[in-house]
């Protein structure tokens, strides 16, 4: 069965993302958008998954939690997980593993853990956006030890992805995955970079902004929905 997707989607934990980026307004929006699933991916952080993996259930939607990772080379990739405990323990290693910055809200933005009601609970005070000493060679092997999926982020970019970085995919690292931000794209990096033929491609947001959602355009096929089901999906290949 099709089932419509946006994997890679920032609330207002992270610093560059909105304040209306709130669970109840980022999953009512998917859920108007006519998504099926999505993943709250903030930066280095799972805080707030579990608010908007509530609203999901209570709206019929649901909400991988997950976490954009930033590795020691500055870059990104997206981490999916198939439980909230197996995303916050990861949380908890990255946060032991990663520069440690005091947050400037005035430059950087504030970083807001809310609950499901769309209340403000916390504010995490170190800058989230520093990069860990997780290497990209390293970091498949990482995620999959919490039960998770990774892979790299907007591999079309000119910034903070894995081929402006280091200019290929390398086969060692094992990812089975990678995101576009531009599906127009693909043809043409398949043809530079031959290993992408090999893994599964997924186009998601990186929305930071409620209007840069995804509509219901790209989909993936399985047999059920839920968060460990779209793992094993990228994971399988």
């Amino acid at each position: 069965m099709k089932y419509y997707y946006d994997l890679h989607i920032h609330s207002c934990l992270s610093p560059c993302g909105d304040m209306d980026m709130t669970p109840n307004n980022i999953v009512n929006m998917a859920k108007l958008s006519g998504l099926d699933v999505i993943a709250l991916t903030d930066h280095n952080s799972s805080l707030n998954c579990k608010a908007a993996i509530e609203v999901g259930k209570e709206i019929g939607l649901t909400v991988i939690p997950g976490m954009e990772l930033t590795t020691s080379e500055d870059i990104h990739a997206v981490c999916l997980f198939p439980t909230l405990e197996k995303a916050i323990s990861f949380g908890e290693y990255v946060r032991d593993n990663r520069i440690k910055i005091k947050n400037r809200p005035e430059i950087y933005g504030r970083q807001v853990i809310m609950n499901s009601s769309d209340e403000e609970i916390g504010e995490v005070e170190e800058l989230l956006l520093p990069a860990s000493n997780i290497s990209i060679m390293s970091a498949f092997d990482k995620v999959r030890q919490f039960g998770g999926i990774c892979y790299p982020a907007h591999i079309d970019r000119d910034s903070l992805s894995i081929l402006s970085v280091l200019g290929e995919i390398d086969e060692s690292c094992g990812f089975t995955a990678a995101e576009l931000a531009d599906k127009s794209k693909e043809s043409e990096l398949k043809k530079l970079h031959p290993i992408l033929n090999d893994l599964k491609i997924i186009t998601s947001s990186d929305a930071h902004y409620l209007e840069n959602m995804r509509e219901a355009e790209n989909y993936l096929e399985l047999e059920e929905l839920s968060a460990q089901s779209v793992i094993d999906y990228l994971y399988d290949n």
